[in-house]
């Protein structure tokens, strides 16, 4: 056999991995293979694999008798709509996608070379956890990739699709990375498993209740988006992508904007109800507003009291955060909380514009919540957008109350522009509330109808935007349906903004 034809055989068996059987068995499970992944998530023709020829170089528990071309794990680079990304996809159907200290080094070289080139690193997890027959070596391998995670956050994307079994310390690195997307009734993430925990603690528990897709998407908040099998997993993927820069030095793609910049929107102007405690829909607001009404919701499914996602202005790239009133009235809790805090910290890493709807009456109350720690996990929000260094444009649709005012991007923590709509109500608290505190001995001896003046008198002499407005906190009090218009406008005039913070190495932010 001539060398032409060796390397055409060992990329033979490379391309079969665990053989046609388990690929079968891949597919008859819903999932695609490793390769299939790959050449769905990437611009057709567009991969260049790396590392095709490596095996492992394990010679105990008889291993030196399963050697098989790539040893479970495609790594390599291709284009997302003509833009680099680097990848890796574990093969479950060679040794479970389990880790080896081969696939380690595999993942390091085209971390390495991502954080190089500039380009973002996505990976399709699928494996049974640290390779049990190379001991310490596979686990050192897991704790190289975590280093290379850590090192490259906040200067190159990084996303995981969970698209099997992720268990163990394999977590750990999908933790880290930015975006982790999840695949409904046959992808699970936990440290210790459901045998483990019924040994330990005694408890009984499914791997779809503990760890599945909506557990983490819906409960924990570890994942951010769920698929209903892998080929929607790899194209929500691709859309995610075409609102991130490649890395931090660049701005995010921009696309031509068909949607008139100048669209008004009559039906904002009756979106708000008149009476403060009815609820109404945040993303309305948003879908009205952005282009094309086309919003890319993250974290969907947790915290649904607040909303943070993605959508385009004039055809450029935003991140939306915005309090939602049709959940818990809009009030910040503990979970709402890290979601924002941690949504907007991505969006000031990669130079992506904040807009922040806002509709909040305050924190949470409640002994859960103070016990949890709201005060520090609410403080994580603050400090967020504090330390934004992007454009921030605020639009308060209702209310403003309390503490939650300063967090959700008030003049007062650097935000560029600040709008209010007519029906906003920016005050320490509500009418209601507070005129029972301000006017007690007044109204305790007068009627109803005393007491319905004095609110009035509150909310047109403390809660009115003019008042607001009156002291530059909010830079204009608009009518709804031009709320477009002045969001672009503002956003062309803050795209040569450059803010600056104190000479640190870092901040401590209260995790």
């Amino acid at each position: 056999m001539n060398r032409i034809e060796e390397v055409r055989r060992r990329h033979a068996a490379a391309d079969e991995g665990g053989g046609p059987e388990r690929r079968e068995r891949q597919h008859r499970e819903g999932k695609l293979s490793a390769r299939e992944r790959v050449e769905q998530l990437l611009d057709p023709g567009s991969f260049e694999e790396l590392d095709k020829l490596v095996q492992h170089r394990c010679r105990d528990f008889g291993m030196d008798e399963q050697v098989i071309p790539g040893d479970g794990l495609v790594t390599g680079y291709g284009r997302i709509d003509g833009r680099l990304v680097y990848v890796f996809a574990q093969d479950f159907t060679v040794f479970g996608g389990s880790l080896s200290e081969s696939n380690a080094r595999k993942i390091c070289k085209v971390m390495d070379l991502a954080m190089k080139t500039g380009a973002p690193i996505i990976g399709l997890n699928d494996s049974g956890g640290a390779r049990i027959q190379e001991g310490v070596v596979s686990l050192a391998g897991y704790a190289d990739i975590f280093l290379r995670n850590t090192l490259a956050s906040g200067v190159l994307p990084q996303i995981s699709a969970i698209m099997g079994p992720c268990a163990g310390g394999a977590v750990y690195s999908p933790a880290i990375t930015d975006f982790t997307f999840m695949v409904a009734n046959t992808s699970y993430m936990f440290v210790t498993g459901p045998d483990v925990i019924k040994t330990v603690t005694h408890e009984d528990v499914t791997k779809e209740k503990l760890g599945g897709s909506m557990t983490h998407n819906s409960v924990s908040g570890v994942g951010h988006f769920v698929a209903q099998d892998d080929r929607e997993c790899l194209e929500m993927i691709r859309e995610l992508m075409s609102f991130l820069p490649l890395n931090n030095r660049e701005d995010p793609p921009r696309r031509a904007c068909s949607d008139p910049i100048d669209r008004a929107d009559p039906e904002l102007n009756r979106l708000v109800p008149e009476e403060s405690d009815l609820p109404y829909d945040m993303k309305e607001v948003i879908h009205r507003v952005v282009d094309d009404g086309w919003f890319f919701e993250v974290h969907e499914h947790f915290a649904k009291n607040m909303l943070v996602g993605f959508a385009r202005l004039d055809g450029r790239p935003v991140g939306i955060v915005a309090n939602q009133p049709a959940f818990l009235a809009g009030c910040l809790d503990i979970d709402s909380s890290v979601k924002g805090a941690r949504f907007v910290r991505f969006c000031d890493a990669f130079n992506i514009p904040l807009i922040t709807f806002e509709d909040v009456p305050g924190f949470l109350p409640g002994t859960d919540q103070e016990f949890g720690g709201i005060i520090r996990h609410g403080a994580k929000l603050l400090y967020a957008f504090a330390e934004a260094t992007v454009p921030k444009i605020t639009v308060i649709t209702r209310k403003a109350y309390g503490g939650a005012y300063c967090v959700m991007g008030s003049k007062h923590i650097r935000t560029d522009i600040n709008l209010a709509w007519p029906s906003a109500e920016i005050a320490v608290m509500g009418a209601e509330g507070a005129v029972n505190i301000v006017y007690r001995r007044e109204l305790s001896a007068a009627g109803p109808d005393a007491r319905a003046a004095k609110i009035d008198e509150f909310n047109q002499r403390f809660a009115s935007p003019f008042v607001a407005a009156e002291y530059g906190f909010i830079d204009d009090v608009i009518e709804p349906h031009e709320t477009r218009l002045r969001l672009i406008n503002a956003l062309r005039a803050l795209e040569t903004k450059v803010d600056t913070m104190p000479r640190k190495k870092h901040g401590n932010i209260p995790l």
